[in-house]
């Protein structure tokens, strides 16, 4: 697996925030890609695939949105929104002189991506969209509002693992019980004192928890389109999704035509991208960004 650097930066408001940094392998480096997670995830959810990305090549930067994983926390709730999240990495990207990157976005990310657009669009080559759009199913919305900020006490790894497994099975119904394991060490850690710990601000649920995340809205569609309509984009979407399913599909197919579309078969919400359907579409993906 390819190493990565540990990269920390400040935020315009003064918090330390986090990402690993994959070198690209090669001698011929391209533009670079900036891989942003999802909801309640962190950087180490792309730490299969980014070292697969280096590979081509290509700078991978994975970051931990405020709030998640190595990145502070915010006292101040409100910034937990994808505005705040855009502006943090259109200035990791000052900090580092990247001029433009081609961005990933899984769920959440991916809505990052589209304000992105909205605030600052050269910033952006091409991007994936990791089963999100702009509009978005209200039975996967409902499904993560359940559990997304809502504690669990947990008393080992264990049992960290087998809480990982009942509210993600649905979506991952072939996963062995060591990639249930492996995601729970991506998702949780144990503290000085012992307890088993999410890897996030409990806070950041908040805007999906009081109606401030919805399902669709005129400024979300409005950066769909800003995004696609003269960038390379490909939306990624697991095969029994429950965030984009057909009618979400069909919609975001009617607003963007000459959107890139593939299906991860057997996955639902959202592809980890190291599978074989979606590193395919990946690397057709690529050759197209520079």
């Amino acid at each position: 697996m390819t190493a990565f650097s540990e990269l920390y930066f400040k935020s315009d408001d003064g918090l330390t925030l986090y990402a690993r940094d994959y070198a690209a392998v090669g001698t011929q480096a391209k533009c670079p890609i900036i891989c942003v997670h999802g909801l309640t995830r962190n950087s180490s959810d792309f730490e299969d695939i980014a070292p697969w990305l280096a590979q081509q090549s290509r700078r991978v930067i994975a970051v931990d949105v405020r709030g998640r994983g190595k990145s502070d926390y915010d006292v101040n709730t409100d910034n937990y929104n994808p505005m705040r999240y855009a502006k943090d990495i259109a200035n990791l990207m000052y900090q580092l002189g990247i001029a433009r990157a081609v961005f990933i976005g899984t769920s959440m990310g991916g809505i990052t991506t589209m304000t992105l657009a909205l605030q600052n669009l050269k910033l952006i080559v091409a991007a994936v969209l990791n089963d999100v759009g702009p509009s978005l199913s209200h039975t996967g919305l409902a499904r993560i509002a359940g559990y997304a900020g809502k504690g669990k006490s947990l008393n080992n790894m264990d049992e960290a693992r087998e809480y990982i497994k009942e509210i993600n099975h649905y979506a991952f119904p072939h996963n062995s019980e060591q990639e249930w394991a492996k995601w729970a060490q991506r998702a949780f850690s144990v503290n000085h004192e012992g307890s088993v710990v999410a890897r996030y601000d409990p806070n950041i649920a908040l805007p999906l928890q009081n109606g401030r995340l919805k399902a669709r809205s005129f400024w979300s569609k409005l950066a769909f389109k800003r995004l696609t309509k003269n960038r390379t984009c490909l939306l990624i979407r697991g095969g029994i999704s429950d965030l984009i399913e057909a009618e979400q599909l069909q919609e975001m197919q009617k607003l963007a035509p000459r959107l890139q579309y593939a299906e991860v078969p057997g996955v639902g919400h959202a592809p980890m991208l190291n599978e074989p359907a979606a590193k395919t579409a990946l690397q057709h993906f690529l050759t197209q960004c520079d």
